[in-house]
């Protein structure tokens, strides 16, 4: 082998797949960039939302070396996890809910940090220097990080697009205080594609590059804890925990191929769940069905809320009598959000019968079917 190939570098990068990590990526973790200033100027304007651990961890998260002074370089990974179909058909299936691709397996943190982790003692073992491992919960920014590392960029939607991953996967960094040789960033390569913003059902993009989170389905989802404001519950449609539009509009995801991880393989269960099941969940059954899932962070209330809102934007009013026991349900939150299912099940169920009657003064048999079943 070429004294090339047997760079520091190169040996991280040959591990890292070995682990199964997708591509790697080395970037500078003690220059200036220019993303703390947007996420300060994101959170000024309030469009974080409720997501007050970004305002609280705002310094630490500036820079790299807000949070590890001693931070020199970036060992950036990404993980596959694309679906095996376009996940824009479920949205077609309203008695079904619809979950975000990254929630229908195992609980990435945990697989993508225990991999993290073997990797951080490779980069010990190999530089002889210090090593901190990241995921997402932890206040660094990991997008602009992978773009420098040459993984990816961040397309008008903000999240990270690769040429060769398309926009299906997982980011994960190990920081470490060796001097490693940068790898040459990723450039922008979305040209005059408006997809992502263009698909949006909540128009959560003031513009390009720009994100709400206020107006996004996923915060609404998931972060937000109260009720959903009433202008933006019909657009989430069948959409009970994340959404992938954004995500699965990308051009660039003709290049992408499905996750071959066995444990980011969706379970069969949460593939197309049904809404009046999900509707009868308890809390003990919540957590034993999303058992090992990033579901369960959500908990319960915000989760059964959400499926109050699918049944809702159904259309179809027999689910109706999945919402009445939930009338009665101990969390206020999850109470308002039957109300407001089942009156609008109503409208439905009312202009059905409208256009029945319509219809049957034109055919009697019609009429006929409808005396028999009014």
């Amino acid at each position: 082998m070429s004294q090339e190939h047997d760079t520091p570098e190169a040996v991280l990068k040959r591990r890292a797949r070995a682990l199964g990590f997708d591509a790697a990526g080395i970037a500078r973790a003690d220059e200036a960039w220019e993303a703390g200033a947007r996420l300060a100027e994101f959170v000024a304007e309030g469009r974080h939302g409720e997501m007050g651990w970004m305002e609280t961890t705002l310094a630490r998260r500036s820079a790299p070396t807000a949070m590890w002074p001693e931070a020199r370089s970036a060992l950036v990974v990404a993980m596959n996890y694309g679906p095996d179909h376009n996940p824009l058909e479920t949205l077609e299936r309203r008695e079904q809910g619809n979950i975000s691709v990254y929630a229908r397996g195992r609980d990435y943190h945990d697989l993508v940090k225990s991999k993290l982790k073997q990797l951080a003692g490779d980069v010990a073992e190999v530089t002889g220097a210090e090593v901190k491992v990241f995921v997402d919960t932890a206040p660094l920014m990991e997008k602009p990080l992978a773009g420098r590392a040459g993984l990816g960029w961040q397309g008008k939607h903000t999240n990270l697009v690769s040429r060769e991953l398309g926009s299906w996967f997982f980011l994960g960094s190990v920081l470490t205080s060796a001097e490693l040789a940068p790898d040459v960033p990723e450039t922008d390569h979305c040209g005059s594609c408006r997809a992502c913003l263009d698909i949006c059902p909540t128009d959560a993009f003031p513009a390009p590059y720009q994100l709400d989170a206020r107006r996004c389905i996923s915060y609404l989802t998931i972060e937000h804890a109260g009720p959903v404001p009433r202008e933006f519950r019909a657009a989430m449609g069948n959409r009970i925990y994340g959404c992938d539009d954004c995500l699965a509009a990308c051009p660039w995801n003709k290049f992408a191929s499905a996750a071959s991880e066995a444990a980011l393989f969706a379970r069969a269960e949460l593939k197309t769940p049904g809404l009046d099941e999900l509707a009868a969940l308890s809390d003990a059954a919540f957590r034993e069905v999303f058992s090992g899932s990033p579901i369960k962070r959500s908990g319960r209330a915000r989760f059964v809320r959400n499926v109050c809102l699918a049944i809702g934007n159904s259309g179809q009013p027999e689910l109706a009598t999945s919402l009445l026991p939930l009338l009665q349900d101990e969390a206020p939150v999850v109470r308002g959000a039957a109300v407001w299912a089942l009156a609008r099940l109503d409208t439905a169920r009312f202009a059905a019968e409208k256009a029945l009657r319509r219809d049957a003064e034109q055919d009697t048999s019609v009429q006929e079917e409808w005396d028999l079943g009014a």
